[in-house]
């Protein structure tokens, strides 16, 4: 005798904002964590068309494993959740693709940015946006464009959109610098609750909590577990001590002041993620949306070269050489490509200092996986700009020789400046 089938299980919840629309959730997303809508039995769906068959379904959105629902006023939900569950059941032990065949997956780096902003939403956003029972899904990425729909009692919230706007985006540019727009999908005018009738109430924040235990100070610093941290960065605790280590990954903090005289911002940034939280007088700490890596402040009219030739003058001896990916960061460039135009700028330093007689600045900086040496490129604009290695001269004694004189002008100029 075989073995009964074992019945899907779905749990059934209400959406707080929104009456209308009840939440059925699946131990597994539907189909590949798709996030859809549809209104009506039009698309290419087997759900799509099984739930629009049951008389007063009026929307049904998918997301991950979650399917909302939404019923016309005239249905009551007693007539609908037994029908719903039972068509939801049959259509995934039938279909393979319950959805319908979706668009191509996205490849290289949109798909590492998907799986980056889903996996942000879920951890972030997703949390407190429940208690208005709603979620966030990321639906696309194209070309780095992030395509964003809200989801259950946030759908018709007319605090969704500005939520939109206001929170998750801020977290999202600031945890992933990669992202180029960010554009939401989601039908504002559509729920009980349409944008433009104006709910009352407040919009949820993105701030939680942190762990009794997680954060302390130290010798006047802040101290956050790693056990805690690295996972918010999408790390393991060792590579997350490694890199505070080698400066691949930075830690700043902030003291607020006025409104927020009495708190003290910490911000950890990676080459791809930032986590950011507000430590309060009474030691008591909040997670918070990092604030947007932004480039430091110069000069009216200062180009990056000039940035950049102020920021190696001001490194002190013992931090000399710097790679061209902590100098990048430490300028407030984090973005693909931001390595590239930090180059770039040495390299027009160069034709400058060449034009006046003057030491290589360049000198400096240096590629991570060049032994403490500059790039290829720096030795071959050297050598075209006239001042390359002399006869016999190796590469690293060249180096070393550049690295003395920048010094050596730098101490006289201090001197200068003193006397």
């Amino acid at each position: 005798m075989s073995e009964p089938a074992t019945r899907r299980r779905i749990r059934v919840q209400p959406t707080v904002k929104d009456p209308q629309t009840l939440r059925f959730i699946l131990e597994a997303p539907v189909q590949d964590s798709t996030s859809v809508c549809y209104d009506d039995a039009s698309a290419d769906a087997p759900l799509a068309r099984a739930l629009f068959a049951i008389s007063g379904v009026q929307r049904v959105e998918v997301d991950g494993a979650s399917i909302y629902v939404s019923r016309s006023t005239d249905v009551d939900w007693s007539a609908l959740k037994a029908p719903i569950a039972v068509a939801i059941r049959d259509v995934l032990d039938s279909e393979a693709l319950p959805l319908g065949q979706r668009s191509e997956a996205p490849k290289g780096e949109d798909a590492l940015l998907l799986l980056a902003v889903a996996e942000l939403l879920d951890c972030e956003a997703n949390p407190a946006i429940a208690s208005h029972g709603g979620s966030v899904a990321v639906e696309r990425v194209e070309n780095s464009d992030v395509y964003l729909r809200m989801s259950g009692g946030c759908q018709g919230c007319a605090a969704s959109s500005a939520t939109l706007r206001q929170g998750i985006e801020t977290m999202l540019r600031a945890g992933l610098p990669a992202i180029g727009e960010i554009i939401d999908l989601t039908d504002h005018d559509a729920g009980t609750n349409p944008f433009y009738e104006g709910a009352q109430g407040t919009s949820p924040t993105l701030n939680r909590p942190l762990p009794p235990g997680t954060i302390d100070w130290e010798d006047g610093q802040i101290i956050i577990d790693p056990e805690y941290l690295a996972p918010k960065l999408g790390l393991t605790p060792d590579t997350l001590r490694a890199g505070m280590r080698n400066g691949d990954i930075v830690s700043t903090s902030e003291t607020g002041t006025e409104d927020h005289a009495g708190k003290t911002r910490i911000t950890v940034r990676t080459p791809v993620r930032a986590w950011a939280a507000e430590v309060f007088a009474d030691g008591t700490a909040r997670e918070a949306p990092p604030p947007r890596a932004r480039p430091i402040q110069g000069t009216v009219g200062e180009t990056l070269a000039d940035q950049v030739r102020r920021y190696l003058q001001n490194l002190p001896e013992d931090k000399v050489p710097i790679t061209y990916g902590k100098l990048a960061r430490a300028l407030g460039y984090w973005a693909p490509g931001s390595i590239a135009k930090v180059t770039s700028a040495l390299e027009a330093t160069m034709r400058v200092d060449a034009a006046l007689s003057a030491p290589f600045i360049a000198a400096r900086a240096v590629s991570r996986g060049g032994d403490g040496l500059p790039g290829k490129g720096f030795f071959e604009l050297a050598q075209a700009l006239g001042r390359g290695p002399t006869d016999g001269e190796i590469d690293r004694a060249f180096h070393e020789r550049l690295l003395g004189e920048v010094s050596s002008t730098l101490k006289k100029i201090q001197e200068a400046a003193s006397g």
